[in-house]
């Protein structure tokens, strides 16, 4: 047992490092950009669009703070009261105006844009390069795998899009469900990640398995390496959680977890 244990992760040694090799070939370096770009775009996109709802919805907003001074002027209490309002922009001038608020604000907004930065370029990278994700395994199939033939795939438009349309509801009900746990230390951490994490692992088997095999062989080959592909996909996503990362290697997702299935078609082939 130990002996096969040991032999199966130094076949995934094996084709991590392989796939490695391809991701630095001309071929796949060219098919950088466009996830790079795409996601670049979109990100603008995504900012530009939610600052101005940002900056508009604050327009409408006011703040109205009251203070009071007391003071003693022989022996006599005078008491005064203040009221600030502030609208707009201004808010902000307030936030910033003391260190605690100006610290908190900072470290809200840096967090929380890290978070969605990485968030957001680990699914927009994903959605592009699965575009690209046909061309990726032929060039895969064609160096390395010539000799295995493939068989008609399960992958239709109408298929993906009901599949991710499906996957991401199951994400978002995950997200719902978990609330109780994003207030635990350590374990929140685990909470607001396992959802996308699942939508991520679906996806990527998804689409590496729709064009190359059909979906029984798909069923019977992850049936008996769901281990082994979890742990390469959560792999995958915690290196991808890095912001900016996902641009550029979401091109080796496709291929390490093409190389993956490709690996297991030749050994239940026989070859």
């Amino acid at each position: 047992m130990m002996i096969k244990e040991k032999n199966k992760r130094m076949s995934d040694l094996k084709l991590f490092n392989l796939s490695v090799k391809d991701y630095f070939t001309k071929d796949m370096l060219k098919l950088i950009v466009f996830p790079l770009l795409g996601s670049f775009i979109v990100m603008i996109i995504v900012f530009y669009s939610i600052a101005d709802m940002g900056l508009s919805q604050l327009e409408n907003t006011q703040i109205q703070i009251q203070q009071q001074q007391t003071m003693i002027e022989n022996g006599v209490v005078n008491e005064t009261s203040s009221d600030e309002t502030y609208t707009g922009s201004s808010i902000i001038d307030f936030l910033l105006r003391y260190t605690v608020t100006s610290w908190i604000v900072s470290f809200l907004v840096y967090t929380v844009g890290l978070f969605a930065i990485g968030y957001l370029s680990i699914f927009t990278s994903l959605i592009i390069v699965g575009f690209l994700t046909p061309r990726i395994l032929h060039t895969i199939h064609t160096r390395h795998y010539s000799h295995l033939e493939l068989e008609e795939g399960y992958d239709t438009v109408f298929g993906s899009i009901f599949k991710l349309l499906k996957t991401v509801l199951v994400m978002f009900v995950l997200l719902i469900v978990f609330i109780p746990l994003y207030f635990i230390p350590v374990v929140n951490i685990v909470a607001i990640n396992l959802p996308f994490y699942y939508l991520f692992h679906k996806m990527l088997n998804y689409d590496v398995s729709a064009n190359i095999m059909t979906h029984d062989k798909f069923k019977e080959l992850y049936y008996f390496n769901k281990s082994s592909f979890r742990g390469k996909t959560l792999l995958l996503y915690v290196v991808s959680l890095v912001p900016f990362v996902a641009f550029f290697i979401s091109i080796f997702y496709i291929i390490f977890i093409g190389h993956s299935y490709f690996n297991l078609l030749e050994k239940n082939n026989g070859n």
